[in-house]
């Protein structure tokens, strides 16, 4: 079977719009869609106000939205362009909703993180960024998004913008180079205008530059964990089925492989029964048989019956070592602070675990950067916390695989999202 290219353009490019409250995420995304002429006439028609098009109408979709003029949930939108289809997530802004954001940047293949040249001591050399500016820069990057992007916005609102480009770019430098987060580029855009935008605007602002788009459009997407080895989270069990042709009468075990790939004829092992078989078949999505490689979804024909069910993984045998403790980042997002010794449910892959977070290491400051003691992690906060589970998992540092190294925790009472886990080296 065929796979994709991580850097092939030619496949769909998963980005999300991310950054302070009212940087213009929103209206960088509508002037997109309508520079790139991806929006009916009547569609903008109905975001019309005085013959003025409010562009950011055209993603907040949600009447809370609209009424308070802010971006609430993750809007997704798509449109192309010549040379590629392009997948948008418009991540809100606000504080109390960055699960959403992380929700947005845990599948994604870009961040374009806006930054509001208005709200900074743009004329100041050594100008702060804004928090929420840090903090989203650092989720993107502990989520492994491939490629980050910095679109210095409303530049044409300021008296000098060349000056206050240059002075936003080299804060921008200094906070990633201490945070060591990698930038694929920094570029000055009026979203409002469009300039910089979908049309470059040679020379703005001292920039010789692709514009965003054109710079969007050679991105690559993310690389599936082909290298590490085999691992499939079973989805959905299909019992028996009667298409004796590919399944002989056997179960068929389905999902998306998360690492490696699979081919008829190699060995598993079941986590957590621990039993082994060999691959009989296996099938794409529309059921064609061959090799399926990591990133695709597949369905496993087994030699014999084992007993798996939906949450349990087929492995290679001896490639993981299972483990009931783990090193993590996480990313807390519940109202109720992360306190030492409470249980929640932890989920990897399709299997529930419970667990309970033994201690907290440091939490991180998004403004120094710096590891500070904490007894507890508030809403929105970042740590290091030691996570002890109630059954082994087979887990892998995120920085080598994004599909084995995260987990989500859930409280046990509320059923609400808790936290992103991320599982250190």
């Amino acid at each position: 079977m065929t796979q994709t290219s991580s850097n092939d353009t030619s496949t769909a490019l998963r980005f999300i719009t991310c950054g302070s409250v009212d940087d213009g995420k929103s209206t960088l995304i509508g002037r997109l869609l309508v520079d790139s002429r991806a929006v009916l006439q009547d569609q903008l028609a109905s975001v019309s106000k005085s013959g003025a098009a409010d562009l950011a109408l055209l993603t907040d979709g949600l009447s809370a939205e609209r009424e308070q003029g802010i971006t609430i949930d993750v809007a997704y939108r798509y449109f192309s362009t010549p040379t590629r289809k392009f997948i948008i997530g418009d991540a809100p802004g606000h504080e109390q909703y960055t699960r959403n954001m992380v929700t947005a940047a845990s599948s994604a293949d870009a961040a374009v993180v806006l930054v509001d040249a208005t709200k900074l001591a743009w004329n100041d050399p050594a100008l702060e960024l804004l928090v929420q500016t840090r903090r989203h820069t650092l989720l993107a990057h502990l989520l492994r998004v491939p490629s980050i992007v910095f679109a210095i916005n409303k530049l044409d609102a300021v008296e000098q913008p060349d000056v206050a480009f240059a002075h936003i770019r080299d804060a921008l430098a200094r906070f990633t180079a201490a945070a060591g987060v990698a930038v694929r580029a920094v570029v000055p855009v009026s979203a409002l205008e469009g300039w910089n935008v979908v049309e470059p605007r040679a020379g703005w602002c001292g920039y010789e530059g692709p514009g965003l788009l054109q710079l969007l459009e050679t991105l690559p997407v993310t690389p599936a964990d082909t290298a590490e080895p085999f691992a499939f989270p079973v989805q959905w069990v299909e019992k028996f089925s009667s298409s004796s042709d590919t399944s002989e009468g056997r179960r068929v075990f389905w999902g998306r492989v998360a690492a490696g790939s699979v081919a008829p004829g190699q060995q598993v092992t079941v986590l957590p029964g621990g039993q082994t078989a060999t691959v009989a078949r296996v099938l794409d999505h529309v059921r064609r048989e061959g090799d399926v490689a990591a990133g695709h979804s597949a369905g496993i024909v087994l030699d014999r019956e084992v007993d798996v069910s939906r949450g349990d993984w087929l492995l290679a045998p001896g490639a993981y070592d299972p483990a009931q403790t783990l090193q993590a980042t996480v990313a807390w997002l519940d109202d109720e602070p992360l306190v030492p010794g409470r249980a929640y449910w932890a989920l990897h892959g399709h299997r529930w675990v419970k667990a309970k977070v033994r201690r907290i290491v440091h939490r991180l400051d998004v403004n120094t950067l710096a590891e500070d003691e904490a007894t507890e992690l508030p809403a929105n906060a970042i740590g290091h916390v030691e996570l002890t589970l109630q059954e082994p998992l087979a887990a892998r540092p995120f920085a080598q695989s994004r599909a084995l190294g995260s987990l989500v925790l859930v409280d046990t009472a509320s059923h609400k999202t808790a936290g992103a886990v991320l599982v250190r080296g």
